[in-house]
């Protein structure tokens, strides 16, 4: 079921356009990333849909929602997010669930079932000063949905995070989802990859590429040839394109070997086996691969 549909979204700042003619579509349930370098227009647009910046154009409705007035059926965390730091991690969320309307009642439940979704359960009462960038994160999701929002946006969510903060917060992103629709921005491929249902790419404040990731998956990515070898690969390398003409879509070094975009993928890899015997090149790695949803990604913003 369709939860929210955006239609052709625009935010200008004086002479700039941030954000020029954004649309797209999110279903119930689903988890949706946001894609694209800094500057591409991710966090305005986000901003948008949470009711803190007006659209200069376009237009944000929620299914089964008459009003304009969306912040009820939303819960936001900025990319990066502010506390009270002599607060303990209870009266924080307590705090912002008064300031949502919920009951004394209410909020006490609430507060203490969300505080053990994030695994804070046992930090509760100690106060915000003394969390970790990891801890902070997974208190502001807490914050977040403490009023049960239909929709739950997240801005850059790990991107400040070490490696144990990263991984805490993208495993409990894997189970929210299972019970909140969830939109949330990244530069971070692999991130999208691992929690997203569907992806948008955007690119100068336009959306470049929309699906769902195995639709973009199936619909851009394209046959590779990695051959990894000695010094002599690289020369080899070099009369690839004049022997093998179209079939071989582009060619460059990566790492210590080549990286061959090919249009048949069945008949190159044996084609390019049998070249690499007639010239006598030795080879320490031969593999047989697709592009990835990065090589998309940059092929997208034009890098």
């Amino acid at each position: 079921m369709r939860l929210i549909t955006v239609r052709e979204l625009v935010k200008r700042f004086g002479r700039t356009t941030a954000v020029n003619g954004v649309s797209f579509t999110l279903d119930e349930g689903r988890c949706a990333a946001l894609l694209g370098p800094n500057g591409a227009g991710k966090t305005t647009t986000l901003k948008m849909l949470s009711g803190l910046l007006a659209p200069t154009e376009g237009s944000i409705s929620f299914e089964g929602s008459e009003h304009t007035d969306h912040r009820a059926d939303i819960g936001y965390l900025p990319q990066y997010p502010v506390f009270y730091h002599w607060m303990s991690g209870r009266e924080y969320v307590e705090y912002v669930g008064k300031l949502a309307g919920m009951s004394k009642q209410a909020v006490k439940k609430r507060s203490m079932e969300l505080l053990q979704l994030v695994g804070l359960e046992q930090a509760a009462k100690r106060k915000i000063g003394g969390y970790s960038g990891g801890m902070k994160q997974r208190l502001g999701i807490a914050q977040a949905l403490i009023h049960s929002p239909r929709l739950l946006i997240l801005d850059e969510p790990v991107s400040a995070l070490d490696p144990l903060g990263r991984r805490e917060v993208l495993e409990l992103l894997q189970h929210i989802k299972q019970h909140t629709t969830t939109l949330f921005s990244t530069h971070v491929l692999h991130d999208a990859e691992e929690v997203s249902d569907d992806v948008m790419i955007m690119q100068a404040g336009q959306i470049a590429i929309s699906g769902t990731l195995d639709e973009v998956r199936s619909a851009y990515q394209e046959p590779i040839i990695y051959v990894q070898g000695d010094a002599s690969i690289f020369g080899w390398a070099e009369g690839m394109a004049e022997r093998f003409g179209h079939q071989v879509v582009s060619m460059e070094r990566y790492g210590q070997g080549i990286r061959i975009q090919v249009n048949d993928l069945e008949r190159m890899k044996l084609a390019v086996m049998e070249d690499l015997v007639q010239h006598e090149v030795s080879v320490t790695r031969f593999e047989v691969a697709e592009t990835s949803l990065e090589d998309l990604f940059m092929k997208a913003v034009g890098k």
